[in-house]
């Protein structure tokens, strides 16, 4: 698909069928796009455990499940657990920096070099940075939210579903034995979808120019009519929620899985 579709296509998926597993070229394709986004400082923070459900053990999976996620972690074949990990950053001293300059990223007319990140960038931002743990974990999950949202827009592309939800922390890190330095964030359900594509329409939104603002607060970022209608051609922007015959899909789902309505 084109960008702007895969943007316009991407729903909140929660109906998947439960038994079609998840190619794993697509799981590695998925985590790839996850890699290549953009990160400050080249730290690459964010982390993933990847989890075929039917590989977890009953208890585990119970473990994992929160009230608003449950049956969504039963039908996904396949889950993402995504973590922060805080202690790169001191663990490779600016070393990521270096590579960004040696290959040009990072140019000498912007000041880069070895000796300016051993001198200034790494002790006296970087390692500073990591000691105010409040404005450090803000930056860096910022990068790994980029990061994990690049993953589920690939998951789209790939003609997958999916579903990006918080898990309970403390029960991620004791089910996982992850290092004590990594932050859970994210799960990403993920899976081939048993509801139609649309799910009943894009989700509904604040008023755009509630959103965004021109020059200061208060200025209102003026939305133009004849862009939202090339969008709208382009796939990005399409039919809202609620879409004709979504009650009846999500009453033949609710028969097919055996679900309450």
């Amino acid at each position: 698909m084109e960008f702007k579709q895969v943007v316009g296509r991407r729903r909140s998926i929660r109906f998947f069928e439960p038994d079609k597993q998840v190619e794993r070229e697509k799981v590695q394709t998925i985590l790839e796009a996850a890699r290549l986004a953009s990160c400050a400082v080249n730290a690459q923070w964010l982390r993933a455990i990847v989890v075929e459900r039917d590989k977890l053990p009953k208890e585990k999976l119970d473990q994992l499940k929160t009230p608003v996620a449950a049956l969504t972690l039963d039908l996904a074949p396949l889950h993402i657990y995504f973590f922060c990990d805080l202690g790169i950053v001191n663990r490779i001293k600016g070393e990521r920096l270096k590579e960004l300059v040696d290959v040009g990223a990072l140019a000498p007319t912007h000041g880069w070099s070895h000796k300016f990140v051993d001198d200034f960038v790494y002790p006296q931002i970087l390692a500073p940075m990591t000691q105010n743990r409040e404005g450090y974990l803000a930056a860096a999950i910022a990068d790994c939210g980029g990061a994990a949202h690049m993953a589920m827009l690939t998951a789209f592309d790939e003609g997958l579903g999916a579903c990006m939800n918080t898990p309970n922390p403390g029960l991620v890190k004791g089910v996982f034995g992850v290092p004590d330095d990594w932050v859970p964030l994210w799960v990403l359900l993920v899976g081939y979808p048993a509801e139609s594509w649309e799910a009943g329409g894009q989700r509904p939104r604040p008023p755009f120019e509630e959103l965004y603002f021109e020059g200061e607060y208060g200025t209102p970022f003026k939305r133009d009519e004849k862009v939202v209608e090339r969008l709208k051609d382009e796939g990005m922007i399409q039919a809202p929620a609620p879409l004709p015959g979504r009650q009846e899909e999500i009453r033949k789902l609710a028969e097919r899985f055996g679900l309450p309505l």
